[in-house]
């Protein structure tokens, strides 16, 4: 039976090698590292090759403590590869903040499908998938002919571990431009412009593409073993995959890291607005499903000058009692406020750490409160990833929102839903550990006035 699955986590900030043990439902052992940026030439890439050589090295030393039965593979969206005949690289992995492909945003506006179609809305720079892969068409012709297959990011990997080229749909539907959910196939874009053409088949995330190649095995120190590596998923898919296979509708997950990603299982579709970054992913079975963002992770760090720090009660009835807090949005152009410019109702530098870190929590609160309003969210709320740990966030969201915010177990929920495709589609032997910290979370005082002040804040450009 597999029981230890061996993932790699590639956020967008940080990649990761985690081990976890799927009887158990926890994460045994992680190693983690920068998933730093080249600059180029001839673009801002990711620094793939860096990352190959830090997960084999993780994985050996995991393979060192535990038996490793599978491999799993999870990344951030917006990513596609270019595989040449060989196999590598036709083209450098643009980094989806780069701002390059707004060079021909106004050509690939007019060539977008609408919204009602892709149910993906327009993004800045290349959060767009279609966007990078229209920039780089236009901008190296050539180089982008000697392409012969398009991966999504996961699968990219996957091909590296195995050989085996494929697609998923998680990755293709991630505001994407590129696949068409309610009809299940790709877009009109990717149909027009050829890209479809040189899709990798699409597989079912749960699929297992190969076993490790064997070179790559005796480097991991898993010779003379058949690892399977399976074909994986995008990472805020897999923080919801365990709630889908526990069967539990309604329920609204958030999934937290760099981005905080509202899913609303069993959502209202017809509630997305594209003009306030909401979207339809589609989960594992091919199934759309209402989301919303902003980009939570990024913003909490520029709030707390990455100086985060514990605050006092003391800390926390000062700024809620004297109205300190942060306005949307940091993150330009992404998020439900994305014209906002970011700002605060006073100094940030008078404040100490822990007073920062307050207003950063509390913003992030009102912030998610936002999306799952938006989204009409509905049943308990669970938090994964790193903010499940902020208990005034979590504490705060219970208030704002009335309904139970419960806490998901584990480093990361992605890691437990990115080992769960080791398994078939209709188990999970965890399933009734998914939930930790459940029960009526103590309100915030004040926080009623507060989030009625931030409101109206917006309401009125101040």
């Amino acid at each position: 039976m597999t029981r230890i699955v061996a993932v790699l986590d590639i956020g967008k900030t940080n990649a990761k090698l985690v081990v976890h043990d799927l009887a158990a439902g926890r994460d045994l052992h992680f190693a983690t590292r920068p998933n730093t940026v080249r600059p180029g030439p001839p673009y801002p890439h990711f620094d793939v090759d860096a990352l190959f050589e830090f997960f084999v090295s993780a994985l050996r030393e995991a393979a060192a403590l535990f038996p490793i039965d599978a491999i799993s593979v999870t990344t951030h969206g917006a990513c596609f590869a270019l595989l040449d005949d060989r196999g590598d690289l036709a083209m450098p992995i643009l980094d989806y903040e780069a701002s390059e492909p707004e060079e021909t945003a106004r050509a690939y506006d007019a060539a977008r499908p609408p919204f009602r179609e892709t149910a993906s809305p327009r993004l800045p720079n290349g959060l767009n998938a279609g966007a990078q892969l229209f920039w780089l068409q236009h901008r190296f012709p050539e180089a982008f002919a000697r392409a012969r297959r398009i991966l999504p990011y996961p699968q990219y990997w996957v091909h590296r571990l195995t050989g085996v080229a494929a697609s998923e749909v998680t990755s293709l539907g991630c505001h994407s431009d590129l696949w068409a959910p309610a009809q299940a196939t790709f877009s009109t874009l990717a149909r027009t412009m050829g890209w479809a053409d040189r899709m990798a088949p699409i597989r079912s995330a749960f699929d297992a593409a190969g076993p490790l190649r064997p070179a790559l095995a005796e480097r991991a120190g898993l010779s003379g073993r058949l690892v399977p590596v399976h074909v994986g998923l995008h990472d805020s898919n897999a923080s919801l995959l365990p709630h889908l296979l526990a069967g539990r509708t309604p329920i609204s997950v958030v999934s937290t890291g760099t981005w905080i990603v509202a899913f609303a299982s069993g959502g209202d579709l017809a509630r997305l607005d594209p003009s306030r970054d909401m979207l339809a992913n589609v989960d594992p079975f091919g199934r759309p499903v209402p989301s919303a963002r902003f980009m939570g992770g990024r913003e909490f760090s520029i709030l707390t000058d990455r100086r985060a720090a514990e605050p006092t009660p003391g800390e926390i009835a000062r700024v809620v009692a004297g109205g300190i807090m942060a306005l949307p949005t940091f993150a330009p152009g992404t998020g439900p406020f994305p014209a906002g410019n970011g700002g605060w109702t006073q100094d940030p530098a008078a404040l100490a750490p822990g007073e920062r870190t307050v207003a950063a929590s509390l913003y992030v609160a009102l912030m998610t409160a936002t999306l799952l309003d938006a989204v009409q969210a509905g049943g308990p709320t669970c938090v994964e990833g790193p903010f499940a740990d902020d208990q005034l966030m979590l504490d705060a969201l219970a208030t704002l929102t009335g309904r139970e915010v419960r806490a998901s177990p584990g480093a990361s929920g992605t890691s437990h839903g990115a080992a769960l495709l080791a398994l078939a589609p209709e188990r999970d032997p965890s399933r009734d550990a998914v939930f930790a910290g459940a029960g009526a979370r103590p309100p915030v005082d004040g926080l009623g006035r507060y989030a009625s002040l931030w409101r109206s804040r917006l309401e009125g450009g101040t």
